[in-house]
C-alpha cells in the first residue's frame, strides 16, 4: 500500500504552480506520484480540462453522490467536490498518490488516513510563514484574519485578471469568498507534518516566467522534493495549534 500525499492551502496559494513545476523538471518522481480527479461543481477555469484537472459535473449530479458511501462529498466554499474512495484506494494499491487540493478536503483525507492505517505525507502551503504571523499578532490595531484576507484578495485578484480580461461581479464575488476563507484554512496548517510559507502565488511570475522557478516558487518545489523522496529542508516548518487565534 502506497502512501496518500497532501499538498494543500489556500486559494491561490501556489499549490497548482508547484504541481506543475514538479511535474516538468522532476518527472521521474512525479509519474510515480499520480494525482486524483474529483469531481467539482465549478465552471473550468481556462486552461483546465475534464477529466485531468477535475471532472466537471452540475451541483444537482455531485449532489446525488451525498448518498452514496462510496464518495467523499465535501463543501468548498459554495462549491461541491466529491471523491470517489474506491478510485483513491485503487491507486494506493498501486503506489504513492496525490491529493492536490482544499485544506477542508485534506483534513477528512487526514482523519480517514488516521482510521484506516493509511500512510500519510502531508504539506501546507502558506501564504506568511510563522515568524510573520507572530510579528503580526503582535502589532497593535492589526485584525490578523483582515490582514490575510488581503493578502489573497490580492493574489486572486491578479490571477483572475490575467485569466480574464474583464471581471464580472460574480467573479468578484467569488474572489471574496476565497478570500475570506483563506484564514479559516490556515488555522487547519497545524494538522499536516509541513508548513511551506510561500510568497510566490499562482498569481507570481517566479513560477514560469524564466527557464526554471525562482524566489519563494524555487524554494517550494525544492522542499517539496526533499520532503518526497525522504530527505530534510530547513524550509519547511511546523505549527503549533495554537499560532493562530
Amino acid at each position: 500500500m502506497g502512501r496518500l500525499v497532501i499538498l494543500s492551502g489556500p486559494s491561490c496559494v501556489g499549490k497548482g504552480p508547484l504541481h506543475k513545476a514538479f511535474k516538468i523538471f522532476y518527472p521521474k518522481l512525479a509519474a510515480n506520484l499520480p494525482k486524483l480527479v474529483l469531481y467539482d461543481s465549478r465552471p473550468p477555469r481556462p486552461g483546465e480540462v475534464d477529466g485531468v484537472d477535475y471532472h466537471f459535473r452540475t451541483r444537482e449530479y455531485i449532489e446525488q453522490l451525498r448518498d452514496n458511501s462510496a464518495f467523499l462529498v465535501t463543501d468548498i466554499r459554495g462549491d461541491l467536490q466529491a471523491l470517489e474512495l474506491d478510485y483513491l484506494n485503487r491507486l494506493l494499491v498501486q503506489g504513492d498518490a496525490l491529493f492536490e487540493g482544499n485544506p477542508f478536503i485534506a483534513v477528512e483525507l487526514l482523519d480517514m488516513a488516521w482510521t484506516q492505517k493509511i500512510k500519510t505525507l502531508s504539506v501546507f502551503l502558506s501564504p506568511l510563514s510563522a515568524a510573520e504571523i507572530e510579528e503580526l499578532k503582535a502589532r497593535q490595531n492589526l485584525h490578523l484574519e483582515t490582514f490575510v484576507t488581503d493578502v489573497m484578495r490580492r493574489k486572486l485578484l491578479r490571477r483572475t485578471t490575467r485569466q480574464k480580461s474583464i471581471l464580472s461581479l460574480k467573479d468578484l464575488e467569488n474572489i471574496e469568498v476565497r478570500a475570506g476563507s483563506a484564514y479559516k484554512e490556515m488555522k487547519l496548517a497545524w494538522r499536516f507534518d509541513f508548513v511551506f510559507p510561500n510568497h510566490d502565488g499562482e498569481d507570481s511570475d517566479n513560477w514560469d516566467a524564466f527557464y526554471y522557478p525562482i524566489g519563494d516558487a524555487r524554494l517550494a518545489l525544492l522542499c517539496f522534493t526533499e520532503i518526497l523522496t525522504g530527505g530534510k529542508s530547513a524550509y519547511a516548518e511546523k505549527w503549533p495549534q495554537d499560532l493562530l487565534p
